[in-house]
C-alpha cells in the first residue's frame, strides 16, 4: 500500500440547483475512499441544500474535488485545510456510505 502525505479538510458545498444533486452525488461517490463523513442539511426556506463533507486526503486532491465541485452549475464549494499533514493510504475511510440518519439529496 502506497503511503502518501494528506489533510484532514472540510469541503463546504451550497447546491442552489437541485437539479446537479446526481452530479454532486456522482463526484462524492468518486471519492469516496477519502471521505471521512458527509453531513446533508436542506434548508427549505432558502431553497438551497448544503453540505459538509470532511476528507483526509492528500491536498491536489480535496482541491481536484472542491473544483469540480464548484464548476457545477448552481453549485458553490470551498475547502478548508487542517494546518498538519496526516499519512494517507488507500483504506476507506467509511467510503463515503450514507450513515444512519443521512438522506442523499432528492
Amino acid at each position: 500500500m502506497e503511503v502518501q502525505e494528506g489533510r484532514i479538510a472540510v469541503i463546504g458545498i451550497i447546491l442552489e440547483d437541485k437539479n446537479q444533486a446526481e452530479q454532486v452525488n456522482s463526484l462524492l461517490h468518486q471519492y469516496s475512499s477519502y471521505i471521512i463523513g458527509r453531513m446533508g442539511l436542506p434548508y427549505e426556506k432558502k431553497q438551497v441544500n448544503i453540505i459538509s463533507v470532511v476528507l483526509d486526503a492528500p491536498s491536489d486532491v480535496i482541491s481536484a474535488l472542491a473544483g469540480k465541485l464548484g464548476r457545477l452549475r448552481g453549485v458553490s464549494s470551498k475547502a478548508l485545510y487542517s494546518r498538519q499533514n496526516t499519512c494517507t493510504g488507500q483504506e476507506s475511510h467509511g467510503g463515503g456510505k450514507i450513515q444512519e440518519g443521512q438522506q442523499k439529496i432528492k
